[in-house]
C-alpha cells in the first residue's frame, strides 16, 4: 500500500501560501545540497519564519506525503517525488543546471526547472511560463533575461520579464529570440584542410596568403601545433608602422583557443562568447590542428538546420 497520495488526490490538493513557501524553499536547498537533507534551522533563515512554524509545517507536509524526515545527526527533511509534482517540477535524478543571465551575469541562485509556451502559434508575440527553483524576487518585470542552453535540446531563449509570481515561484515572460543548437559535434561544421601560416613566415607573405585565400585570419601552426593567430587587423597595424619584414611570430595573438572536434557546437558558442572571440581551432586527440570554426560557420549551420523544416500553408 502505497503512503503518498493517489495521482488524483494530488491534483486536487490546494496548499496554502506558506506550506508553498516552505515546500519551494525546502526544494531549493536540496537542489543545492546535492541530495543532502535540509535542516528546519536552513528552511527558517531562508523564508525569514520562526523555526517553530517550520516544525508545524513540517508536520503537515509530512501527513500530505509531500516531505519525508531524515532521522539522525544529519537529518532533516528531503521532498518526495509528490512534492515535486504538486509545484509542477520533475525529480531528476542528474542535477543539471540550465541558467539565467541577467545584464551578463549569471544569476547562480536560480536554475529552470520547467518551460511551457503556452502561445507558441502566435504570430506576433510568444509567451512563455518558467518555473524555478531559487529566490526569483531579483529579478522584476521589464528585465532582459536569456535562458539555457537546456541540456537536451540546447534551447536558448532571449526573453523579457512581464510578470512574476512568487508563491508558485513562476516568471511570466514574452520570448523576443529562440533559437535550438543542432546537437552534433563540431567537426562537421568546420572548415577541413584549414590554411596555415608558419610563425617563421614574413607579414609580407603572411599577408599575401590571407588575401589569396580572402580569410581574414588563419593559426599559427609549428610543427602540427598551434601556436598563435595572425589576423587582418595585426597585419595592417604591422604595415602601418613599415614592418612588413617581421617575423608573424612577432605580431601574432599567442592566445589560443582550442576545441576538440568532437565537442557539441553549443560547446563552440560557448567557448566564443566567454572569451568574447570570433574562431576556434578544431583539434584532435592529440591536439594537432585539423579545422577551424567560426561564428559564421555556426550561423550557416543553424540557419541551413531552419531551412529543412518546411513552411506551414498560407
Amino acid at each position: 500500500m502505497s503512503l503518498y497520495p493517489p495521482k488524483e488526490r494530488l491534483s486536487s490538493m490546494k496548499l496554502t501560501p506558506v506550506q508553498r513557501e516552505v515546500l519551494l524553499a525546502l526544494i531549493d536547498l536540496y537542489y543545492k545540497s546535492h541530495g543532502d537533507a535540509v535542516k528546519g534551522e536552513s528552511i527558517a533563515n531562508i523564508i525569514n519564519k520562526n523555526p517553530g512554524t517550520i516544525r508545524n509545517q513540517m508536520q503537515s507536509l509530512r501527513s500530505l506525503g509531500l516531505v519525508e524526515g531524515v532521522p539522525g545527526p544529519k537529518g532533516g527533511y528531503r521532498p518526495t517525488v509528490e512534492g515535486y509534482r504538486i509545484l509542477n517540477f520533475e525529480e531528476v535524478e542528474k542535477k543539471v543546471n540550465v541558467p539565467i543571465v541577467h545584464k551578463n551575469t549569471i544569476v547562480k541562485e536560480l536554475t529552470v526547472a520547467k518551460i511551457e509556451l503556452p502561445s507558441i502559434s502566435s504570430p506576433d508575440k510568444c509567451g512563455a511560463t518558467i518555473h524555478l527553483i531559487g529566490n526569483i524576487k531579483r529579478l522584476n518585470a521589464g528585465d532582459v533575461i536569456r535562458i539555457g542552453p537546456t541540456p537536451v535540446n540546447r534551447l536558448i531563449m532571449r526573453c523579457k520579464v512581464v510578470g512574476r509570481d512568487d508563491i508558485n515561484n513562476i516568471l511570466l515572460v514574452d520570448v523576443l529570440e529562440m533559437v535550438s543548437i543542432p546537437k552534433e559535434k563540431v567537426i562537421f561544421s568546420a572548415t577541413k584542410g584549414i590554411t596555415a601560416i608558419s610563425p617563421k613566415d614574413s607579414v609580407k607573405k603572411a599577408a599575401r596568403v590571407l588575401a589569396k585565400e580572402n580569410i581574414r585570419g588563419a593559426p599559427v601552426i609549428e610543427d602540427g601545433t598551434p601556436v598563435g593567430i595572425i589576423s587582418t587587423v595585426d597585419i595592417t597595424r604591422a604595415l602601418a608602422k613599415n614592418k612588413e619584414n617581421l617575423k608573424v611570430r612577432e605580431i601574432m595573438s599567442t592566445k589560443v583557443h582550442t576545441i576538440k572536434g568532437d565537442a557539441l557546437l553549443s560547446t563552440a558558442i560557448e567557448d566564443m562568447e566567454h572569451h568574447n572571440i570570433s574562431r576556434l581551432i578544431v583539434v584532435n586527440k592529440n591536439g594537432n590542428a585539423e579545422g577551424i570554426i567560426t561564428r559564421t560557420d555556426l550561423l550557416c549551420r543553424i540557419v541551413n538546420l531552419c531551412r529543412l523544416v518546411p513552411s506551414p500553408p498560407t
